[in-house]
């Protein structure tokens, strides 16, 4: 059985899951972005909700599981139907057993997540409702494992804390917690021959100036993934996934590791932030246009793409307009990059076309990274006409706008 990497189309925002090629079929999202009219049976929007359940297994309880949920960063789109899919609290209080099928909460055995990220997105923003509830479920199960003395801690219970918090406040937590600059691979518990990561960031802040400057997207989680098809370990890959890490993060990751490429090397990478030009550039173009330059550590932080790699965009159609994310002068740096490598880069969203994207799968095994052929669009859940598909699009994107850099585009 091979392992599988399947990148979601959620629009601007980030699900993608691994499925690892061992017998349990052991699984890994990373992050969740179903928004509301991916769930309206009255709406165009692919249900990928449905899509993500289907590659899922079910527990001998009949419930569906993912092995592990990996959170980057407390965005909303990358939470975004979390409390709607997922099952948060105490496995004794899961209530769905008599529910059909398709209405059951997935089961998250073992979360990764990062205290720091939420931390500093405070600071920030206000979180919006699921990543409340993900920070209150992160805690319960950080509690719990302290109260267990982290030992006997069973599936729905466990966490892996992925960087150190500020002033000690996980210091006591060594047996579930991995440091920057540290590798794991271990999953949902268990070592996995299949799995090995290093951890690259949230980065500790140099001191409270970089501590300010630390927002959000530049506290994202990082992860080197490295992916085999089998025990045997015959073919290995690795996916570089980092949320919405912006051009600071990237910059110091080249100053740390220029001499040390493999750290940064990979095959597949998630362009950070949907493709956004903040990943690569501290200049902003909708003030300086063409006139924007590039940061070259960071580009060249993000340029380690091995012989046939792929980066790819998880966002909404690239266009030549002045939105940001996703941005069209990222695309065409990542376009340079690929070329290099001889590799390509691709678009969640347009593929296979923009009016119909589907699940874009790749798998890992026979000594190479291939790319499944798309299959065609699931039958529409209600027939309707082209009149309340173009009005359902609109009001979606109505909806889901976000500002930044003066530029408006999909969340």
């Amino acid at each position: 059985m091979a392992t599988k990497i399947i990148f979601h189309p959620v629009g601007n925002g980030d699900m993608t899951l691994i499925s690892l090629g061992d017998s349990a079929g052991t699984n890994i999202l990373v992050d969740c972005n179903i928004r509301a009219a991916a769930d309206d049976p009255e709406d165009s929007t692919r249900d990928v909700a449905a899509d993500l359940r289907r590659c899922l297994k079910t527990d001998k309880k009949g419930r569906p599981y993912v092995d592990v949920f990996l959170s980057t960063h407390p965005d909303e789109d990358h939470l975004r139907g979390l409390k709607k899919h997922f099952y948060l609290g105490t496995p004794a209080d899961y209530g769905d057993d008599e529910k059909p099928a398709c209405e059951k909460r997935i089961v998250i055995k073992e979360v990764w997540s990062s205290p720091i990220v939420f931390r500093r997105a405070s600071k920030d923003h206000k979180l919006c409702d699921d990543a409340l509830a993900f920070n209150i479920e992160a805690k319960r199960r950080v509690e719990f494992a302290r109260d267990q003395k982290f030992t006997g801690i069973g599936d729905g219970d466990r966490i892996l804390v992925l960087g150190e918090d500020e002033d000690g406040k996980t210091d006591d937590l060594t047996s579930i917690l991995v440091k920057v600059d540290e590798t794991f691979d271990k999953v949902n518990g268990a070592q996995n021959s299949l799995f090995k990561a290093r951890l690259l960031a949230p980065l500790p802040a140099a001191d409270e100036d970089e501590a300010d400057a630390m927002g959000k997207n530049h506290s994202s989680v990082i992860l080197n993934m490295e992916l085999a098809d089998g025990a045997a370990r015959e073919t290995v890959r690795n996916f570089l996934t980092g949320g919405d890490a912006e051009v600071l993060i990237w910059e110091k990751l080249w100053e740390k590791y220029q001499n040390e490429l493999d750290v940064l090397a990979y095959d597949i990478l998630l362009s950070p932030h949907h493709c956004s030009w903040h990943s690569l550039s501290y200049d902003s173009r909708s003030e300086k246009g063409d006139d924007a330059k590039v940061c070259e550590a960071a580009k060249s932080a993000l340029s380690q793409i091995r012989a046939g790699g792929q980066i790819i965009a998880s966002s909404c159609a690239i266009k030549d307009d002045d939105c940001d994310p996703p941005s069209l002068a990222a695309k065409q740096e990542y376009e340079l990059i690929v070329k290099r490598g001889k590799g390509a880069f691709l678009c969640v969203g347009e593929l296979p076309t923009e009016a119909d994207p589907a699940p874009l799968e790749f798998v890992i095994g026979d000594g190479s990274l291939s790319r499944v052929a798309q299959k065609a669009a699931l039958p529409r859940r209600s027939v309707v006409t082209s009149g309340i598909v173009n009005a359902a699009n609109s009001n979606a994107a109505r909806n889901e706008a976000v500002q930044k850099g003066g530029n408006t585009r999909y969340a």
